[in-house]
């Protein structure tokens, strides 16, 4: 029975990681546990970063995007040194475990630190959503909505001038977001590393589109891809029409977290605090099938997510 618990966040930054804290240190509470927050992931957990959480210190920060306990990378963190150390200072703090919430590479560090005695519970936090072992993840839901709002606001000024507009979205080297995005939108058409692309046949419909009346075209490409002004440049050529990019960065990243987000993140949290209540570690939370559920981070990490194929052969068939 797990009495004093650590919980950290590490990686990007994703909306919905406070109200993962959140619950986190709530339900611990509750449970007459004692709560110790680990500022700046990895890094502070070696270098002594620490607050001690209490109801008070999570109060009003579910609706805020960010993470109340910051974040960083920990090179130190995936040697073996940096895991002993690590395992050390849990001993210090007289841990018994840690709840991490983060993508694949923090799950790593939490695989290591669980193999060295500190049971870890990971709790999914990306925007990306390209954790295999769930059908989602933290922050994808208000990435995805703050996406479509700003491709939206760009098609005002697309359709204006009779342009094309190339939005780069977030995404690493998923294109969940945007083949998500490029549906939301109405775009022309998707490019993502996970389908093979020709922009031949991208200006060909956009020719034929022109040809029967339309003005302007919207493009989403996941940033995975790359050279997202290359792929402008040859556009343009192709089809003699203006192509503009805007690589729509790190605002994807912020602001106030959807339903969605505060919802799931609450509901994991609270399952990661009952699986450290019974000593179990080595786990990660997850939702499949739309219920949540735990898996064993090995597993987890040998798992691999399918694309979303569906959306991008309809996006093909309807944009027109």
């Amino acid at each position: 029975m797990a009495k004093r618990i650590g919980v950290l966040t590490s990686g990007g930054d994703a909306p919905g990681m406070n109200a993962a804290v959140r619950s986190v240190t709530r339900a611990a509470l509750n449970k007459g546990m004692e709560v110790i927050g680990i500022r700046r992931g990895y890094n502070g957990l070696l270098n002594g970063d620490y607050i001690e959480m209490t109801a008070r210190t999570v109060s009003g920060i579910i609706q805020r995007g960010g993470t109340c306990l910051y974040t960083a990378r920990c090179p130190e963190f995936v040697k073996p040194e940096g895991v002993a150390l690590g395992k050390q200072k849990c001993d210090e703090l007289g841990l018994d475990g840690i709840v991490v919430i983060g993508g694949d590479g923090s799950f790593r560090g939490a695989a290591d630190l669980s193999a060295a005695g500190i049971p870890c519970i990971g709790i999914p936090g990306t925007i990306d959503n390209d954790i295999p072992c769930t059908e989602y993840t933290i922050g994808y839901d208000t990435a995805m909505n703050t996406a479509t709002e700003m491709v939206d606001k760009i098609r005002d000024t697309t359709q204006s001038h009779d342009r094309c507009s190339m939005v780069e979205v977030m995404g690493r080297n998923a294109g969940y977001i945007a083949i998500n995005v490029a549906i939301a939108v109405g775009a022309d058409a998707c490019i993502t590393v996970e389908r093979d692309y020709d922009l031949n046949h991208i200006a060909a419909k956009m020719r034929k589109a022109s040809e029967s009346g339309k003005t302007h075209f919207i493009i989403v490409v996941a940033e995975g891809v790359g050279n997202t002004e290359e792929i402008a440049k040859k556009l343009e050529v192709l089809t003699g029409i203006v192509v503009r990019v805007s690589v729509l960065g790190y605002v994807q990243r912020g602001g106030n977290p959807t339903v969605r987000d505060r919802v799931i993140a609450t509901s994991m949290g609270y399952h990661a605090v009952e699986l450290l209540e019974k000593g179990i570690g080595n786990r990660i939370v997850g939702l499949k099938d739309d219920h949540i559920y735990d898996v064993d981070i090995q597993e987890a990490l040998s798992m691999k997510k399918p694309f979303e194929d569906k959306l991008y052969d309809i996006l093909e068939d309807i944009s027109l």
